[in-house]
């Protein structure tokens, strides 16, 4: 598929164009051009996004990363920041979002954006996490408190109950 028609496709999942969706395209194609990624159909590509903005669904688009499917995961910095992993082979990239020129309007920041090669936009580093463990299917619990069941991963044991994050009271002695 052409570039063109990869973005229309980003446009139509988001539903709309804007700066942030550029920003996630752009680091999709440059981390798919480093990396040899193609779309991921289950978990063999990796995405750890540090935030959770507009961008993220580009990579959802182009590459296959889905929360879903647990290779889409959040490390919330703030950061235009993305780090990329191969499964097959081990390979993995940080793409962190150089500076844009000060004082452009929103229509100017895109089309700024959209003009540049990915590889101009990007900073290429060493990923600060390691890659994650492929996701795991957890046996559900019903909780003894709202009788909603839940992944066993997540269930607190108090005097004996079963309890869901949602039943559960944390204790902290030094909280105030």
């Amino acid at each position: 598929m052409e570039k063109k028609e990869l973005w229309e496709k980003c446009v139509a999942f988001h539903g709309h164009e804007c700066g942030g969706l550029m920003i996630g395209f752009q680091a999709s194609l440059l981390a798919a051009e480093l990396l040899g990624l193609g779309f991921s159909a289950n978990e063999e590509v990796v995405c750890i996004s540090e935030n959770d903005a507009c961008g993220v669904d580009a990579v959802q688009v182009l590459l296959g990363c889905s929360a879903g499917k647990g290779n889409l995961l959040f490390h919330l910095t703030g950061k235009q920041a993305f780090s990329f992993y191969r499964r097959d082979n081990g390979k993995s990239v940080r793409l962190v979002l150089r500076p844009r020129p000060e004082g452009m309007t929103r229509e100017e920041s895109f089309a700024w954006l959209r003009d540049r090669e990915p590889g101009a936009l990007f900073d290429v580093k060493e990923p600060r996490i390691a890659l994650p463990e492929p996701a795991r299917i957890f046996s559900s619990c019903v909780c003894d408190g709202c009788g909603e069941e839940t992944g066993e991963r997540w269930i607190h044991l108090e005097n004996g109950k079963k309890l869901c994050p949602d039943c559960w009271q944390a204790y902290d002695r030094f909280s105030v």
